[in-house]
């Protein structure tokens, strides 16, 4: 199979693909309560590193908070950057740590719940990757739960999946077969991996962190790091 089934008929599920509303009610809802997680959070956990590398949560979180940047602010980093993406991200992300205080984060995450407002250049689903994935990068490191809405997942799979830029998953992770277990959701063609589809997700984005949630002969592979890249970070 060359790309994700997009399906959730699987154990529990019905349906198909998330429609564009939805889409953004998932963003919403994620923004909202990963702006409560945000408020949770002490001062040493604020300075923990995250699971992208080079990033503090503080960082991470500060990225999230510039979802909404326009055309004229992202044409401004891209030129500091000198046409470099990953140093952009990071560099924006960095200062905006620098000048807006932890606690300023979260009230501007939830200030952004209802707003169909997005970057330049992206659809709709980049920021629902956005949220997805960079909540578990601050909450996996800090050890606080926080759980991965499987429609939301599966849209976003199918998103990444095969050749989104920077991650390029199909040639990355080529020679598996990705299956998730709570959905039906699976891509790809060669050793059989399987798990939780929000696992799968972290797997898809260069994240290595949910490895020990994932099963099947492929398994061995990813950890040897046969096939899993590290990916790039699109923050």
């Amino acid at each position: 199979m060359d790309r994700g089934s997009g399906r959730l008929d699987g154990p529990g599920q019905r349906g198909g693909l998330m429609d564009r509303d939805e889409v953004w009610r998932a963003i919403d809802g994620e923004r909202v309560s990963l702006a409560d997680l945000l408020d949770r959070l002490g001062d040493q956990e604020w300075e923990t590193r995250s699971l992208c590398a080079g990033w503090r949560v503080r960082d991470v979180a500060a990225h999230l908070t510039m979802a909404q940047a326009g055309l004229f602010p992202v044409a401004v980093a891209a030129v500091r950057a000198r046409g470099n993406f990953d140093r952009m991200i990071h560099d924006s992300a960095v200062r905006q740590a620098r000048r807006v205080p932890v606690r300023e984060y979260a009230p501007r995450l939830r200030a952004m719940a209802g707003s169909r407002r997005k970057a330049p250049g992206v659809s709709h689903l980049e920021p629902l990757i956005d949220v997805l994935v960079h909540g578990q990068d601050i909450a996996i490191p800090l050890g606080r739960p926080r759980s991965m809405p499987v429609r939301a997942a599966v849209a976003a799979a199918d998103r990444v999946w095969p050749s989104l830029y920077p991650w390029r998953a199909g040639r990355k992770l080529s020679g598996f077969r990705l299956a998730a277990t709570d959905c039906s959701w699976s891509a790809g063609d060669g050793l059989l991996v399987e798990g939780p589809i929000s696992t799968i997700l972290l797997l898809l984005t260069g994240r290595r962190a949910g490895l020990a949630q994932l099963s099947g002969p492929g398994v061995p592979g990813l950890v040897a790091g046969a096939g899993a890249g590290t990916g790039s970070v699109r923050d």
